[in-house]
């Protein structure tokens, strides 16, 4: 208690050399903050887009993740309604899982013949109700409202694709996307080019889809003929009305992207053959639920697995873009970190410097009444402790009403694969781990750059000390 005091007393007796060092600790404890606050932001927002979209888990044919992108359907799962019922029916499981669907996903080429254009595509079958239910999780409370899934209460040859197949097949004006240019230069194919086996599962695929899609519908000039293998092998064709373009917040995926209905696409692939899906989508209450998750599927799992290998994978691994992304984020705050340390530790240090040169005669008096060597380091180390916990918990408030300012600002920005911008959040308060870290942090570093003056000032002689003017 003592050497509290007399460390207060001093740090006290030259105010303007310490609030120097506070603030210079201050604003480096903020800095470290806000930009930890920006990243936690990040996180939260990409880790909420993907559970929104794809799930917490899927389950898988256990080869699809590495091999499924060449032929979906050569992965498909059977019985998977039974596995759903099982999963739902789980007395462990039916408290965490939010929503349980499957999807379908398929290769092929979609074509809007009346401009005689086509592309390859990645289709994928979807429930839209269970799509919609899952657009509604939000565990981080972000400040962000994902938009509905048009396909919901749509006809059944309703599809959605992605702004630039949509721009390719030359279904700008119909569907009335903005900023979609056209080729400079339109070239039209004759209808020798168009291969006769598909041309001909065109005309047998119209009556029925002009029938079921009502009078006109021909005529929008949105309808499109999706061309893919069945399970068999053999050629089959579906006639689509697209009723909205959607950005996909990479090009690559934007260009090839469509979406459907699941009973259209299992129609599409199996026929009349018993359908089958590629994934089942699991979306949990909370993320941390999905150790928990993973380890109780396995039993269930392994019922339906004596025909079929299946596997959970986590949404991490089926996105390692996001876990790349926040690898990068975490190094950059590390390395900030690590030159505001350095900061803190020159500063610190050149602060007990001075300390001690201008103190030695006093620390000479000391040593001369009987103070110890390791009473002189404690003294200064405490010295040093303290403007490392004034200024973390400085730097901590500052940060907290600098946040709470920039979050009332309206800022908005645009994460990685995302179409659109989100409002700009600085997590700081609620970041508890983040918190203690950069303060516990900064102290450390502040009593090891004053460990070294210390121990030159215990290490003084003390009639010199005592004879020094």
């Amino acid at each position: 208690m003592m050497t509290l005091s007399l460390a207060v007393r001093n740090l006290l007796r030259n105010r303007r050399r310490s609030l120097a060092t506070l603030l210079a600790m201050a604003i480096g404890s903020a800095s470290i903050l806000l930009f930890g606050g920006y990243s936690a932001n990040i996180n939260y927002t990409m880790h909420t887009e993907y559970v929104q979209t794809g799930g917490h888990l899927q389950i898988q044919h256990r080869d699809f993740y590495l091999y499924g992108s060449g032929n979906p359907t050569a992965y498909g799962i059977a019985d998977y309604q039974q596995i759903i019922a099982a999963i739902q029916s789980d007395e462990v499981l039916r408290g965490m899982v939010l929503v349980a669907t499957p999807t379908l996903q398929f290769g092929g080429i979609a074509g809007n013949y009346a401009a005689s254009v086509s592309r390859t595509i990645i289709g994928n079958g979807l429930v839209a109700e269970d799509i919609n239910r899952m657009r509604r999780w939000n565990d981080f409370n972000l400040p962000s409202v994902f938009p509905v899934f048009a396909l919901e209460g749509a006809a059944g040859d309703a599809a959605i694709v992605g702004t630039g197949v949509a721009r390719v097949l030359q279904l700008c004006e119909a569907l009335k996307i903005a900023r979609c240019p056209k080729p400079e230069k339109e070239q039209k194919l004759d209808g020798k080019a168009l291969p006769d086996d598909i041309a001909q599962l065109s005309l047998q695929e119209a009556p029925a889809a002009a029938a079921g899609a009502g009078a006109g519908a021909g005529t929008s000039g949105r309808r499109i003929e999706v061309l893919a293998g069945n399970s068999k092998g053999a050629p089959n064709v579906t006639s689509l009305e697209v009723i909205r373009a959607e950005e996909q917040g990479f090009k690559e995926l934007d260009e090839v992207y469509v979406m459907m209905h699941l009973a259209r696409t299992q129609q599409l692939i199996y026929g009349k053959s018993a359908p089958k899906v590629t994934s089942i989508i699991l979306q949990l209450r909370h993320s941390a639920q999905i150790p928990a998750a993973t380890a109780r599927l396995s039993p269930i799992l392994a019922k339906f697995s004596s025909s079929q290998p299946l596997a959970v994978l986590d949404f991490r691994t089926l996105n390692p873009f996001y876990v790349q992304t926040i690898q990068l984020f975490d190094t950059i705050f590390g390395f900030i970190f690590a030159l505001i340390g350095a900061i803190v530790l020159f500063t610190v240090s050149n602060t007990m410097n001075t300390a001690v040169v201008e103190r030695t005669v006093e620390i000479g008096t000391l040593r001369a009444i009987g103070l110890r060597r390791g009473g002189i380091r404690r003294l200064f180390v405490t010295e040093g402790a303290l403007l490392g916990l004034c200024g973390a918990v400085l730097g901590v408030l500052v940060a907290l009403l600098l946040s709470g300012v920039g979050n009332q600002m309206g800022l908005t920005w645009s994460a990685p694969g995302s179409v659109e911008p989100l409002p700009l959040t600085l997590r700081v308060w609620g970041e508890t781990g983040m918190i203690l870290g950069t303060t516990v942090g900064l102290i450390c570093i502040a009593v090891l750059s004053a460990w070294w003056p210390a121990y030159r000032a215990a290490q003084l002689n003390v009639v010199d000390a005592l004879r020094h003017v």
